[in-house]
């Protein structure tokens, strides 16, 4: 036995004898150290002074060692909880990844730029000019990128300023990867992108494929019969520099010219400065394919493709037939006068189309940077060949064709001319497609002069509130007219005078000072006289002007779900007025719009049960906002519109689903405050 003294306690420990044949098990060894043979705990002997006693520790303690934690970790009361909490992270985990995986599952596809918002056409030439040089130009534009974020608009298309001689204003390509000194240099254009990428908006590009200009180095190596390039655009005999057939331009007269450096004529479909492409060389689509990859590696966040029903013509050359078969054919030079079988919408052009879409695809997988295609083409009375420019169920082209059938409002000017042009378009559309609304552009009258101002509030009111994407022409947000001109510059009005396009494209009105805002110098084009009263500025300032409403519209639109994404359902139509609501499953408040198209009119919806008694004005075009209206007397004045909110469970669609329609349908779960798939 020896003894140890350390700060005055006196340990003894005694010699113990080895028994060699032991072998210790050591799970029970560590299961049951310490332990009696009934499994409870030992006293603790200590010695001080050479007498035991005993130490019993009641609970575990900070600093325990091994020995002792293992005693106390293995008892149920703490080994229980353990596991307890161990399972309950186990099955909330496995809870919340089904949660996760369902709500995925569940959730409707989010809405991309091009349709949360307003499409906003910029017309270079009358925008803005930087330079006081008259013509207005890219860094004007930039200037100006504020109006947008005012506006609520996030997505400008922005019609060509390519390089180009000019003869049809820009339309006219000499160089598809060049800026026109006119609007600026490639540097402004990069710069005018990154402000606008800055500030979260969106640029849309005209890109004309159907034909260049014939200053374009293509034309000139093909007029030439340089190697490669002798079939990129459409040439023919012609002996005696006779047209080989009847074809006719856009802006009239035969569509072939005779090329004395060839020996041949050649197509053009617009100016006999715009030579056709032949877009059944692979060649020419090759370089045309290219110049959109060029743009898009630039940063363009989608395009406009321009007149594409021209892209590819017949190639037997035959006559076209006559719209009237016994007017003489000599007498034969404008578009109406024929049917254009041969001209237009030929077999291929939607193989084309959807190659350039599969391109673009292409750029869109970077999340956020959804490159957007947009087709035009005036097809009239043939709607269905408008549709087909959304594809099929499962090849995709354009994300939508411009709708240009309400630019014939003024012609219908009435609740059932109204209707019936929306549903011309709502019916005919693919279904889960998704629609959109043009009342004006730079090649057609402002919609102001030809409806009438008194008109131009409600119509304003029709784009934003109608489901599917608006396109606000520069100047409709503030009520801007035609102006008169004396010296026409627009091609098209040399041609035809009275079918000039100078009118609508008359510098945008900024302001009430001299040249409106516009340029400091001089304009290119007359500004029309209403300008001290009818521009940005004044109309900021002024409550209830056609801007403010169009800005109080455009919030309204992006923040109720009911709105941008919810059902349509027709509701009343007559020679007056047309209203429709605006509903969505889940959500409770829902809006009634009701429009007057003609005179004074009071419109009774007793007959609707699932509207309640009142409604309340949330914007209306004459102020009445915060005004309760019973259903059954919603009296309205010519020219004006309401936008009506109201509270219901009550949905209209489920009973009229013959006069309802929605794009991508979704409900609202409130509990969660979600939309899902339903």
């Amino acid at each position: 036995m020896t003894k140890q003294e350390r700060n005055g306690t006196v340990v003894e420990m005694t010699e113990g004898v080895t028994n060699e044949g032991f072998q210790e098990d050591e799970e029970q060894e560590t299961g049951n150290l310490g332990r009696h043979e009934d499994g409870s705990v030992p006293p603790v002997v200590l010695s001080p002074n050479g007498e035991e006693c005993a130490y019993t520790q009641i609970k575990p303690y900070a600093g325990m060692p091994k020995e002792v934690l293992l005693l106390y970790s293995n008892q149920a009361r703490y080994r229980l909880p353990r596991e307890i909490l161990f399972w309950l992270l186990i099955l909330s985990t496995l809870a919340l990844v089904a949660l996760t995986i369902t709500v995925i599952a569940m959730s409707p596809r989010c809405l991309h730029w091009w349709q949360a918002s307003a499409v906003y056409q910029i017309y270079p030439r009358s925008f803005k000019d930087s330079d006081n040089n008259g013509v207005g130009d890219l860094k004007g534009i930039r200037e100006k990128l504020d109006h947008f974020e005012y506006l609520n608009i996030k997505a400008i298309w922005i019609s060509p300023f390519y390089k180009s001689p000019m003869k049809d204003f820009g339309y006219d390509v000499e160089d598809f990867r060049d800026i026109d000194p006119l609007f600026g240099t490639m540097q402004d254009f990069d710069d005018l992108l990154s402000s606008m990428h800055e500030k979260g908006l969106k640029l849309i590009m005209d890109y004309i494929p159907n034909h260049t200009s014939d200053k374009h180095p293509w034309f000139q190596l093909s007029r030439n019969r340089t190697s490669g390039y002798e079939d990129f655009y459409i040439w023919t005999d012609c002996p005696g520099a006779i047209p080989p057939n009847n074809w006719v331009s856009i802006f009239g007269n035969s569509s072939w010219t005779f090329d004395e450096v060839r020996g041949q004529c050649y197509l053009h479909q617009f100016l006999k400065e715009q030579p056709d492409l032949n877009f059944r060389n692979p060649s020419v689509r090759k370089e045309m394919t290219d110049v959109i990859r060029f743009w898009l590696d630039k940063g363009v966040d989608g395009f406009r493709m321009d007149a594409v029903k021209h892209i590819l013509e017949a190639k037997h050359l035959r006559d076209e037939p006559q719209v009237d078969p016994n007017q003489p054919p000599e007498t034969v030079d404008s578009e109406f006068e024929l049917y254009h079988d041969y001209t237009t919408s030929q077999l291929g052009l939607h193989d084309i189309l959807r190659g350039w879409r599969v391109d673009m695809d292409e750029y869109s997988r970077e999340p956020g940077r959804y490159r957007f295609m947009v087709t035009e083409s005036y097809d009239y009375e043939e709607v269905d060949k408008t549709m087909m420019y959304y594809g099929t169920e499962h090849v995709r082209e354009s994300d939508f064709p411009f709708n240009f059938y309400l630019i014939d409002l003024p012609n219908r000017l009435s609740g059932e001319g109204v209707f019936d042009l929306v549903n011309l378009w709502m019916t005919n559309m693919p279904k889960g497609k998704w629609p959109n609304w043009v009342v004006g552009n730079h090649d057609k009258p402002r919609i102001s002069s030809s409806a009438g101002p008194e008109y131009t509030r409600v119509i304003n009111m029709l784009l934003l509130t109608l489901p599917g994407t608006p396109t606000t022409y520069y100047g409709e947000e503030i009520g801007m007219q035609n102006v008169n001109v004396t010296e026409i510059q627009d091609p098209f009005g040399k041609f035809n005078p009275n079918a000039t396009r100078d009118p609508q494209r008359s510098p945008m009105q900024w302001n009430g000072g001299e040249y409106a805002g516009f340029s400091e110098n001089k304009t290119w084009l007359p500004i029309h006289p209403d300008y001290t009263t009818v521009n940005v500025e004044f109309q900021k300032s002024e409550s209830g002007s056609v801007l403010q409403q169009y800005r109080a519209l455009s919030l309204l639109r992006e923040r109720e779900l009911a709105l941008h994404r919810g059902w349509m359902c027709f509701l009343r139509r007559d020679r007056n007025v047309f209203a429709f609501v605006r509903e969505l499953d889940g959500l409770s408040r829902a809006f009634l719009v009701v429009l007057n198209f003609g005179g004074p009119a009071v419109t009774d919806l007793s007959d609707v049960p699932e509207l309640p008694a009142e409604l309340t004005v949330r914007v209306g075009t004459g102020g009445r906002e915060g005004q309760r209206l019973p259903k059954s007397r919603i009296d309205t004045r010519p020219g004006e519109g309401l936008v009506l909110e109201y509270s219901s469970h009550r949905r209209l669609h489920p009973g009229h689903a013959s006069s309802c329609f929605v794009s991508e349908k979704a409900c609202y779960l409130a509990a969660m405050d979600i939309l899902y798939k339903c």
